[in-house]
């Protein structure tokens, strides 16, 4: 069975953009660049919100034809544009780069995406996250903190009325002083 994955950036003080939505902070350089192509390589599709489908689909469709593109990230370009993706969108139409629209996360139907064949999911956004956490929808966790405090901004995570014990399956930290911290979902036995 496929499992649905939560990858999220952040800032030491635990924050995903800052204040005016800014993500200049992330520190990828090409080490961390090709970590991610390597495993994004491997999944079955993309679970995104409106805004997250709109800031990718901004850049990554054409970012291969820049000559002075670094290579590790001319190698994502494709990666992304063939992943299968569901953006979750009240009001987007239409969304292009192989992607479909679902109105609203419902968890039967994500339950039925985990048993299609095929690569485990990845979330991403926030506010997405925050609603499959609150259905109890995420089997492991990939948290990429970086090496700055922002003092304000975004928050990876919201309040929520449940707690969510996790384990840590692997930490692995990059030459730059990013650290990726990967947690699996406790069985519900172990809740």
């Amino acid at each position: 069975m496929r499992k649905i994955l939560l990858s999220m950036s952040v800032s030491l003080d635990g924050f995903f953009e800052g204040p005016n939505r800014e993500i200049d902070w992330h520190q990828v350089d090409d080490e961390l660049h090709r970590h991610m192509n390597e495993w994004i390589r491997q999944l079955g599709g993309f679970l995104t919100g409106r805004v997250t489908h709109e800031l990718m689909a901004d850049y990554w469709p054409t970012a291969d034809k820049d000559p002075e593109m670094p290579e590790a990230e001319r190698e994502f370009a494709p990666i992304w544009r063939d992943m299968p993706k569901i953006v979750y969108s009240r009001t987007l139409d239409h969304a292009d780069w192989n992607a479909t629209i679902a109105r609203e996360v419902v968890p039967e139907e994500v339950r039925a995406l985990k048993e299609q064949p095929g690569g485990d999911l990845v979330v991403g956004g926030a506010e997405l996250a925050a609603e499959f956490r609150r259905h109890d929808l995420i089997d492991e966790y990939r948290i990429y903190v970086h090496p700055v405090l922002l003092g304000r901004g975004r928050p990876l995570f919201q309040e929520a009325d449940a707690t969510a014990l996790l384990r840590l399956a692997e930490s692995h930290t990059f030459g730059n002083g990013v650290v990726m911290l990967r947690y699996l979902s406790a069985p519900l036995e172990e809740r």
